[in-house]
């Protein structure tokens, strides 16, 4: 954990520098707005930035939002101050932390933003031979592509790796190669310099910098342009890179990891990814099984998740009921594991009386789950009803019947926009196009955090 402290207030910011370390945090600290924008853009990087509550936090967001960096901003200030925590929070701030700092306080906000990022949580016999090759390839340098089902785990053991690694100590550093368009990825891996391109205000260090020295992982592969593959390929064989608009080579140490939820060999046969840039990802493979692949996950999974979303919206501990638990046991999970945890965080809100019971499980997609394969297998309950759905859909254009489907999927997914199009096997930028266009429509489009959360 990097924590960047941004402020002078007295000897409290100190403190709360002091409390962190002994929390396990690496910790930098600056006077101003200017000086954190410029630590950084130079590559120090952060993953959580804790600033002063009088300092200008709404130019600071804005700015990290319009330079796509992304790191959590936490304000800070002395006394309780329920009006300026509010301005803060309305300015883009995550979290306030009233000063003089407490301990525990101080702790449990380190704790929600590294949430236990690297821990598998599995039982199943198919996980066995996973986590085997995970920990005997994760001390080498070796680049790994992780594949698998959208939703499965792949970011999760990527941060496995690396903490398993000889490089567990330096930075993991991730980029979505799906979330950022094309014309500013190079610009994202590689950086900047000043000039190099409109907007280009000031010198700006890539991921490949920032993660020297650490690891880095490149989430959804798949989703990246030919032309950039080109200039990945000669980054990974040279171990070198060149800013956008620079003029000379720059060294870089890294550790390479990378995920795909495509089949990357049928993508190099289609010629949409480069064969030599495939080989030299895939020195090592580990595939992660679907959640239906793995079923002995599902309880212990359900109770993690139950745990995690009770503490997080401040109630105890809450238990699946075994009637709950059977519905999860027997649903296919398409979404897998992703899905699996916000049907446990909706389940959480739904609650009542303590514990999780089926009525509080509210399950998605299931009319795209498969039906039973001979005449023998007993319907599912709820067959009548899909196939009445069935019925429902005949009349309707494929149009529409799509724009219905792509705006349960985001509310599903609480309107996070990256998770809704892997779940519907689309790229990020189609998503958002016709996101767009249903707008425009005057269709209600969920934003994130919303969904079925605020409707529930």
């Amino acid at each position: 954990m990097r924590l960047l402290i941004v402020g002078t207030l007295d000897g409290h910011i100190a403190t709360a520098g002091r409390l962190a370390l002994e929390s396990g945090a690496k910790v930098a600290h600056v006077d101003d707005i200017d000086s954190a924008l410029t630590a950084l853009r130079s590559g120090q990087g952060a993953d959580m930035v804790m600033v002063e509550v009088n300092l200008d936090i709404a130019s600071f967001c804005k700015s990290l939002k319009s330079e796509r960096i992304s790191v959590p901003v936490i304000a800070c200030g002395i006394g309780p101050e329920p009006s300026a925590a509010a301005n803060a929070i309305r300015a883009g701030a995550q979290e306030y932390v009233p000063l003089p700092p407490d301990a525990e306080l101080i702790a449990a906000v380190l704790a929600a933003v590294s949430e236990e990022t690297s821990t598998v949580v599995c039982r199943d016999p198919a996980m066995n031979p996973v986590l085997r090759l995970a920990e005997q390839v994760a001390p080498s340098d070796a680049s790994v592509l992780i594949t698998g089902e959208s939703g499965t785990g792949k970011e999760v053991m990527a941060r496995f790796l690396h903490s398993k690694s000889k490089r567990a100590k330096q930075g993991f550093i991730s980029v979505n190669c799906a979330a950022i368009p094309e014309n500013l990825l190079e610009s994202e891996l590689f950086g900047h310099e000043k000039g190099a391109f409109t907007g280009a205000i000031t010198r700006r260090i890539g991921k490949f910098e920032e993660a020297n020295g650490g690891t880095l992982l490149l989430d959804e592969i798949s989703e990246m342009h030919p032309r950039l593959q080109a200039k990945l390929l000669r980054a990974i064989q040279e171990r070198e890179i060149d800013r956008v608009g620079g003029g000379q080579p720059i060294k870089v140490n890294i550790r390479l990891l990378a995920t795909s939820n495509r089949n990357l060999e049928e993508a190099v046969r289609n010629g949409s990814f480069r064969e030599d840039l495939y080989f030299r990802l895939n020195v090592v493979n580990i595939q992660l099984p679907a959640l239906r692949e793995r079923p002995a996950d599902i309880p212990i999974l359900a109770q993690h998740f139950a745990a995690k979303y009770s503490e997080a919206n401040g109630l105890a501990r809450l238990e699946v009921t075994p009637q709950a638990m059977s519905v999860l046991t027997a649903h296919h999970w398409r979404g897998n594991v992703r899905e699996l945890e916000n049907t446990m965080h909706r389940a959480v809100l739904l609650a009542q009386d303590g514990r999780i019971g089926p009525e509080a499980i509210m399950l998605t997609g299931q009319s795209l789950n498969p039906g039973p394969t001979t005449a023998s297998q007993a319907a599912p309950a709820g067959a009548g009803e899909d196939a009445a759905e069935a019925k429902r859909l005949v009349g309707r254009t494929v149009a529409d019947v799509e724009k219905d489907l792509i705006i349960d999927t985001l509310q599903h997914c609480l309107g996070n926009r990256t998770h809704a199009a892997n779940i519907l096997g689309i790229s990020i930028r189609t998503l958002r196009n016709k996101l767009k266009l249903y707008s425009e429509e005057g269709v209600p489009v969920p934003m994130p955090g919303e969904g079925e959360r605020s409707t529930a």
